[in-house]
């Protein structure tokens, strides 16, 4: 049996849609330590256990697979930034985060969405990772929008049902389609534009748009909405995605034009030349955040990457 491409492996596993956590513990000596996951999951109500997955390139490794407590803190949106600290920041992570001690003496991230305090059940080791369960003894959870992980980003739900909720007029979708180092984009009369549809029913707008890259021959999954903003003139409402694919047949209105060319080209009007742009700035660092607004004005929310 052929080995697995480990980073196409890794890309298959962040399809999955996650939530994001901060889990920590104290060492020995009484010094706090905590990582980002996104391995959590609730495994039985009776007795109440939970599971994590520490991975052996932790510094901490060894204080998550010997500890007799943990604690488990469920990120809200809006806590990006922490969950980039504990991620890869080398300083003090818990001096950069607001925290309360549980019953156990283990910190617990403020404003978290729930947090669970646990003894440790059991520890298994499992190839790079160990799957460690823990007894949930005391937990607290409040009504707040989570924090989303999917595909090495993250994003959040009611930030973009927020944006698409109010639709007035024709609804213009399209998809930012990116194919390795190429976007794929579409020839109008007036300049490039990303691919898209019209329609007047929000509730088909996903549907309509997948109709029709697959009429476009373009395979493709969609992703976050990257940018929304109205055209008040025009009465027209515009969304679109985020999305990665490759064009499957050929089309003659289907361009590929490298992300780094994308500065040098004609768009067909000034609002998607300057969201074009910002997709080439934001696909170099990687940080997609979601612009909502007008043509004239508007900003961006604009979490940031676990890793």
């Amino acid at each position: 049996m052929s080995a697995l491409d480990p980073r196409a492996l890794r890309h298959a596993f962040g399809a999955y849609m996650t939530g994001v956590t901060i889990v920590t513990a104290r060492r020995n000596d009484g010094t706090p330590v905590g990582f980002t996951a996104n391995s959590f999951t609730s495994v039985s109500l009776d007795p109440p256990l939970l599971l994590v997955c520490p991975g052996q390139f932790l510094s901490s490794y060894q204080t998550f697979t010997t500890c007799t407590h943990f604690a488990v803190s469920v990120l809200a949106e809006g806590q990006e930034d922490i969950a980039t600290v504990f991620a890869g920041s080398k300083a003090d992570r818990f001096a950069q985060v607001i925290c309360s001690d549980d019953l156990h003496g283990v910190p617990l991230i403020r404003d978290a969405v729930a947090q669970f305090s646990c003894t440790s059940h059991s520890c298994v080791e499992a190839g790079d990772h160990s799957m460690l369960l823990g007894r949930v003894e005391a937990f607290t959870h409040h009504e707040a929008p989570g924090l989303g992980y999917v595909s090495g980003r993250f994003f959040s739900l009611s930030t973009e049902r927020a944006a698409l909720d109010h639709v007035d007029g024709l609804t213009i979708a399209g998809a930012i389609v990116q194919d390795g180092d190429a976007v794929l984009l579409q020839r109008t009369a007036t300049g490039l534009a990303p691919l898209h549809c019209a329609h007047q029913d929000r509730g088909a707008l996903l549907t309509h748009l997948r109709d029709t890259l697959n009429a476009m021959g373009v395979q493709a999954s969609l992703g976050q909405a990257y940018s929304v903003f109205d055209d008040a003139k025009g009465r027209k409402h515009h969304s679109y995605f985020l999305a990665t694919g490759t064009q499957a047949r050929p089309n003659a209105d289907v361009v590929a034009v490298p992300i780094g060319e994308l500065s040098a080209q004609t768009f067909a009007s000034p609002a998607l030349r300057t969201m074009m742009l910002r997709f080439a700035d934001d696909a170099r660092s990687r940080h997609f955040g979601l612009y909502f607004g007008d043509t004239e004005h508007g900003g961006v929310h604009a979490p940031t990457d676990r890793r």
